[in-house]
Formats: C-alpha cells, sequence, structure tokens
C-alpha cells in the first residue's frame, strides 16, 4: 500500500476507535448497528465452555463525563492475576493526547470488578511519540488488588507466522462484544489474510475478515488450539458490510511478540518478584 494510503487508514482506523471508545459514533450506525463488516457472518454468543477455553477475557469499563460507567473495550488477564492487556487507544487519541484518565475506568471479570493502579499505565509507543500506530496500540495496566479466582490468559509465545498473503482459520473472541452484534459477547472463526512487515519494535500488523465493530477493540484473535496471536486494534469502514478487501476493507490487529511480549513478560516478572526486604542493622 503506496504511503499516503497508510496513512489514511492509519487516521481512519485510530480515529474511529478512539471515537467509539469514547461513545460518540454510535448513533452513526442506525439501521446497521448488527450489520456484519462482511458477507459471511458465523458469530454467536460465548458459552461457559468458551469463558472456561479462553480464561482472562474481560472488559474495560469507563465512566462517562456525567459519572455513568459504560462499557469501553475488550481486556485481558494475562500472565499474573494483576495484569491486564488492552488497546491504548482506549487512553489516547492518535495525535497522542489523553482522551481518558486510567481512575475513570476498571476491568471487569467473573462478575467482579477491579480498579487500576492509575500509575501502571504503560504504553506501546515510545516515551516521547507523537502519534499512534496499529502496531503500538496496546497498553498494560496492573490492578490494585488481584483478580480472584480467574486464571489469567496465559502469556502467549511469539507465533511463528510467515510475513506475507496466506489464510490463516482463526477465532476472534470479543467478551465485550460490539455495536454490531445483538449479543453481550461473540465469537466467530474467520481468517488472518495477510500479516505485514515488521515495525521498529518488531510487531507485525495482520489483516483479517472477522466481523468486529465499534467497542470490540481489544478483542482476541486465537488458533486452533486455544493459543492467543494478536489482538484486535479496529476495523475499516465499520459498518459497510461487503466483501474482503486486503487494500480497503480489512480489519486490524497486532500480533503478541516483540516488544509487546517483552513488555508483559517483564511486567509478569516483576509482578511475581516478591518486594526486596529491608536490611536490618
Amino acid at each position: 500500500m503506496p504511503q499516503r494510503n497508510v496513512d489514511q487508514f492509519l487516521r481512519a482506523v485510530v480515529g474511529q476507535a478512539v471515537l467509539a471508545g469514547l461513545g460518540l459514533i454510535g448513533s452513526l450506525s442506525c439501521g446497521v448497528a448488527v450489520a456484519a463488516l462482511y458477507p459471511h457472518d458465523g458469530r454467536r454468543d460465548m458459552t461457559g465452555a468458551d469463558i472456561q477455553r479462553y480464561h482472562g477475557a474481560g472488559v474495560l469499563f469507563c465512566r462517562r463525563p456525567d459519572g455513568v460507567p459504560q462499557k469501553a473495550a475488550a481486556a485481558w488477564l494475562i500472565g499474573n492475576p494483576s495484569l491486564v492487556v488492552m488497546n491504548a487507544h482506549n487512553f489516547r487519541n492518535r495525535r497522542m493526547e489523553t482522551t481518558r484518565n486510567v481512575a475513570d475506568c476498571y476491568f471487569q471479570i467473573g462478575g467482579r470488578n477491579y480498579n487500576f493502579d492509575p500509575g501502571s499505565l504503560r504504553l506501546g509507543t515510545p516515551p516521547h511519540a507523537r502519534s499512534l500506530h496499529i502496531t503500538d496500540d496496546w497498553a498494560l495496566l496492573r490492578l490494585s488488588e488481584p483478580a480472584v479466582g480467574i486464571p489469567p490468559q496465559p502469556v502467549p509465545d511469539a507465533p511463528s507466522l510467515p510475513t506475507g498473503v496466506g489464510e490463516l482459520p482463526v477465532i476472534m473472541v470479543s467478551p465485550g462484544g460490539h455495536e454490531n452484534y445483538r449479543g453481550p459477547s461473540s465469537i466467530e472463526t474467520c481468517f488472518i489474510r495477510q500479516i505485514d512487515p515488521p515495525s521498529e519494535d518488531e510487531i507485525r500488523r495482520v489483516r483479517h475478515d472477522c466481523n468486529d465493530g465499534y467497542g470490540g477493540s481489544g478483542s482476541g484473535l486465537f488458533d486452533a488450539t486455544g493459543r492467543m496471536l494478536a489482538m484486535q486494534s479496529a476495523s475499516l469502514s465499520m459498518n459497510s458490510r461487503r466483501s474482503f478487501d486486503i487494500e480497503f476493507h480489512y480489519g486490524s490487529a497486532l500480533l503478541f511478540e516483540g516488544e509487546l511480549l517483552s513488555a508483559i513478560r517483564q511486567e509478569v516478572g516483576a509482578l511475581a518478584s516478591p518486594p526486596s526486604s529491608p536490611v536490618s542493622r
């Protein structure tokens, strides 16, 4: 894709994702709120068995300016009962401006709500970045207390998937649902159609044909063995129901590899290490 088209795509998808997360564009989907993005539509509600298989699946809730909490995106307890991974665009827009404060949000899993440690936010962007891109659209947050009775999603191994065009069956798990599906959550078998070259952080974007929608950011893409491969970021033309197009109509997710995977492992290691004992004199 020419660089100008890439830039236009990033502006569109990240801008759409941020607006969706802020609840500002739901009204645009009148009449097509439950339409699939592609002619095929194999989505169904998640069952108890799905929750057992894809453990760690949770939901990010954030409070509106009037204080009313609303569902924002999917989020995942990963590697440790106190660590959550989600999209960076839940808190920053494409120009890296703050759109939400961590203190205004909480994590829901297993029927319980957990507050975040506000000072623990770790973003996928470089320290002084001025823009947010698909492959650094990730964030890690620690919970103020560990989730109880819920096993976290295991830390995934880096996927050994070749860069380029292909057709890899995956399962998109959307624990928070999204605006173009009636159920509270959804699961669907779909396909990764292309894996782009890695970014500077050694993270690759995948282009897929999974039927996601506004509010479905952070959904997980899994292989047939139940291994987590990627995390949804955004889709272009969110309510345009037409065939997959490798250039103009596809979903974007980032693979669990490179800097993202390293950051998860670092956080898990730090959480597993007991605090240093003071030296007695």
